[in-house]
């Protein structure tokens, strides 16, 4: 396969995936205290959105490489 369409298949996954979760989030655990035994701990939250529009553009984008990747054969 075309680098063109291995590109245009990872947008789509991409698109797709902004489209099923909204962005990627993720949480870390953070050690505030510790005195002896006792531990104070938070999680924080991390991660950042990918709008509906942005994800359309990118499925689009990728079905439009994929295209162009097989007929550049």
């Amino acid at each position: 396969m075309r680098p063109l369409g291995i590109v245009g298949i990872i947008l789509i996954i991409v698109g797709i995936i902004g489209f099923a979760f909204g962005g990627l989030n993720w949480s870390t655990k953070k050690k505030d205290a510790q005195l002896g035994p006792v531990e104070i701990s938070h999680n924080e939250n991390h991660g950042f959105a990918v709008p509906p529009l942005l994800s359309g553009i990118l499925v689009v984008g990728g079905i439009v490489m994929v295209i162009a990747g097989a007929r550049s054969t």
